[in-house]
């Protein structure tokens, strides 16, 4: 019984754990744009909170273009390149129970709910047209972030990497 209980309880704590490190990414574009005539970029600029952060998105985004054989360009690319992100702070509930499940499914115990305040870290990644400066594609990501600014190094590379995961988008045609 003990073993069950076990395991009823664990799994999903797992998952949560789970769900807690992987990034909350997603991606649109323009369904018209030909992404196939695009082969050059140049960056219109990097906000985040210091130069250091500027500099780790910008290396992140680098590597995943020049992954997919886009060339950067100081200049005038075939593409822009925009990225801003941000740090923001989000209240959690978190309860906690002690004892263990009664008679009839409830609980024999007490229930302790407390606020935990987390900061999350926010990544929005554009790339535009060169010419007309229109938006073709958009990337957001956004991740609880640790104490420790080389994990969240670490979790911002895989954010960047699972946003370019399908690009370019294949379009119709």
């Amino acid at each position: 019984m003990k073993t069950k209980l076990a395991r009823f309880l664990l799994l999903p704590a797992a998952g949560a754990l789970f769900l807690a490190l992987a990034a909350d990414v997603h991606t649109d574009y323009d369904h018209k744009a030909d992404f196939s005539r695009y082969h050059t970029y140049s960056w219109i600029g990097v906000r985040a909170g210091n130069s250091l952060w500027s500099d780790r998105i910008m290396g992140a985004v680098d590597s995943q273009l020049a992954a997919r054989g886009w060339t950067k360009v100081a200049s005038g690319g075939d593409a822009a390149v925009s990225a801003f992100g941000r740090v923001t702070e989000q209240d959690t509930m978190q309860t906690y129970y002690n004892g263990f499940p009664g008679w009839r499914w409830g609980w024999d115990g007490m229930a302790t709910t407390e606020v935990v305040p987390e900061h999350v870290g926010n990544l929005t990644v554009d790339v535009l047209d060169g010419s007309t400066k229109q938006l073709i594609w958009r990337g957001t990501a956004a991740q609880v972030l640790s104490s420790k600014p080389e994990k969240n190094e670490h979790k911002m590379d895989d954010a960047v990497g699972d946003m370019f995961k399908h690009f370019p988008p294949r379009t119709k045609g």
